[in-house]
């Protein structure tokens, strides 16, 4: 058994492989927790879908909240007695990294590039829907060549709501017209739309700078809600991170005990 995690800044999520095959994949909120707290959590959901894991497993995490990855390390150490892999640039990840300092780059931004070119192949462009709005560029020939970070769309949203004291909180989902009639149509509009056209406009440019359309991949928490109102993407999958993460532990996982 192969223990997944990625701890993001809004959701960690949690995923169960037996070699190649998907058994579960579950969210909780991002939070500070001890290493009994989060074996508790993990072992309880477990349980509750029938699958036992077994101490000889192993457990693999990307994380980008320093300071909560050692509640993880804890947990992991406590079930299955050693140390987790923690992933970042210097890992064999089957990518050659481009960027100026490549250890600067997200351990998640890594996992879930991996895990899209496992899925879909090479070139690929990734565009994560998550906290932030990330565009993570492989190309032809395996390099992470870099990409583009711009506000998530809850992020914006609620910085929105935050400022602007007569505006309500709305429910984020597709309004029936780009011409809003109330204010609610009208949030709504702006920040679905809006978002669409972010990640279109970007992606217009990125093909214009590498000379070609490469499939693209929407993934994370708001892909389901912003990738149909795009016009450049190609595919949507929100466990690449997972399975990225899989691969990075295959390719690395000669010399664990």
């Amino acid at each position: 058994m192969l223990l997944t995690i990625d701890v993001g800044n809004s959701t960690t999520e949690f995923g169960v492989f037996e070699a190649s095959k998907s058994l579960l994949r579950w969210r909780i909120i991002t939070q500070n927790r001890t290493g009994d707290e989060l074996c508790l959590i993990v072992t309880n959901h477990c349980h509750s879908r029938n699958v036992t894991l077994s101490g000889k497993g192993d457990c693999v995490i990307c994380s980008v909240v320093p300071p909560l990855t050692q509640g993880f390390v804890d947990m992991a150490m406590n079930l299955f007695g050693k140390e987790p892999l923690l992933v970042d640039s210097s890992l064999d990840t089957g990518l050659r990294i481009l960027y100026r300092d490549p250890l600067s780059v997200g351990s998640d931004r890594l996992a879930t590039a991996v895990g899209a070119v496992e899925r879909f192949g090479r070139p690929i462009i990734v565009v994560d829907m998550g906290t932030a709005t990330t565009f993570d560029v492989v190309s032809d020939s395996g390099d992470y060549v870099g990409g583009a970070i711009a506000p998530g769309v809850g992020t914006a949203s609620e910085e929105l709501f935050r400022r602007a004291a007569r505006l309500p909180r709305v429910e984020l989902k597709k309004p029936q017209s780009v011409i809003g009639q109330s204010t609610e149509e009208s949030l709504q509009s702006g920040i679905v739309f809006g978002a669409a056209a972010l990640v279109d406009g970007l992606l217009a440019r990125i093909f214009e700078e590498i000379g070609s359309r490469p499939p693209v991949v929407a993934t994370g928490g708001y892909s389901s809600l912003i990738a149909p109102q795009c016009n450049h993407i190609t595919h949507v999958d929100d466990a690449l991170v997972l399975e990225g993460l899989r691969v990075i532990f295959e390719r690395n996982r000669k010399g664990r005990k």
